[in-house]
């Protein structure tokens, strides 16, 4: 009957509107509440309509997107941390400094502009979580380095890295503060990391890299006076490469090296491989990191992340492990607004192609 045959046509609309409601649902996440409001209207005018018009206007809401963004977001797995909803998004950032030290990093993209505005724009979360890559050990030299520090007098100690700095400071304070050379750090957060305890720096160079350092380093005055060559202690992390040591020998200094402490890959849990499996950009600082990163990424199918590198020494690692140039980002000098940046370049590279 007419009537019999009218209830079927709105309990067929009614189940329409509720599964339309389930994908609206997870589009609020996607999307931001604003486009949840406007598609939850949508369901309830559709209970007095066909449902071709809903159809059309459910497919919609992820028409902005490039096929990239597509690419990716269908890749990701939903993922659930702690407390937080199940989200999906292509804007999935992985920041893989040691734990307890992604903190800068971690507010200086939560200001950036540029990555407010991709994410205004396309209407997705930007999502940061923690994936320590590498930690510390003790070096092979790690005990030889409070005597040398006490007994030892070297025109210049040349210090490479944050850790590097805070494992000879450490040292330093051990024996009681001796009076040490001239200190050299690679670039600013060294230095700052030395001055933290106390320790004054004499140079650094113009870019935050080892070969720079190398260029730009200067003879002692004193050792030119003396006719000697000048001396540089270099406490170094055991899988820093020769690059430094063997520069300066060739400049005539003399090249004292003791590998004071390790990195090792960090082990991760299941929730973190999880994290890695749904990032689409990575944040390296190191070498060891990249290598890190894909130990422990190996065995994953979705697309291998975009890097984003702090410099050019980390990008290179990128390089020699099979990253194609253009899903490699990195800042000309070393530094966290530089990176910040390629961050957003990384992302917006999501967006583009």
């Amino acid at each position: 009957s007419p009537s019999v045959l009218a209830s079927i046509v709105n309990l067929f609309a009614l189940l329409l509107a509720l599964d339309s409601l389930h994908h609206a649902i997870t589009m609020a996440y996607l999307n931001s509440w604003k486009s949840f409001r406007y598609v939850f209207i949508a369901i309830v005018s559709f209970a007095a309509k066909d449902a071709s018009s809903f159809i059309q206007l459910h497919c919609v809401s992820r028409s902005s997107l490039t096929k990239s963004c597509q690419r990716y977001c269908e890749a990701l797995p939903d993922f659930h941390i702690a407390d937080e909803s199940t989200v999906s998004s292509p804007f999935v950032i992985a920041l893989t400094r040691e734990d307890g030290k992604n903190v800068k990093l971690r507010n200086a993209l939560v200001s950036n502009e540029r990555i407010g505005h991709l994410s205004d724009s396309y209407g997705f979360p930007v999502q940061l979580h923690e994936l320590p890559c590498i930690e510390h050990a003790h070096g092979p030299d790690a005990e030889k380095l409070p005597p040398t520090l006490s007994s030892s007098q070297y025109d210049y100690i040349v210090i490479t890295s944050p850790e590097a700095a805070k494992v000879m400071a450490s040292a330093w304070i051990e024996v009681g503060r001796p009076k040490l050379g001239m200190v050299a750090a690679v670039g600013k957060a060294t230095q700052e990391t030395l001055n933290e305890f106390g320790i004054d720096v004499a140079f650094v160079p113009s870019k935050a890299t080892a070969a720079t350092l190398v260029k730009e380093l200067p003879p002692s005055n004193s050792a030119i006076e003396a006719g000697r060559a000048t001396t540089a202690f270099y406490p170094a992390s055991a899988k820093a490469k020769d690059t430094l040591q063997n520069g300066l020998e060739k400049r005539g200094f003399t090249v004292f090296r003791l590998n004071t402490y390790d990195t090792v890959p960090a082990s991760w849990d299941a929730d973190q491989i999880s994290l890695a499996q749904c990032a689409t950009v990575a944040c390296f600082a190191s070498p060891s990191a990249v290598k890190a990163w894909l130990k422990n990424t190996a065995h994953l199918e979705t697309p291998r992340a975009l890097a984003s590198c702090i410099g050019e020494t980390s990008a290179t690692a990128c390089r020699e492990n099979h990253w194609a140039e253009k899903n490699i980002f990195y800042p000309e000098k070393p530094g966290i607004d530089g990176w910040t940046n390629a961050v957003a370049d990384a992302l917006e590279y999501l967006t583009k192609t």
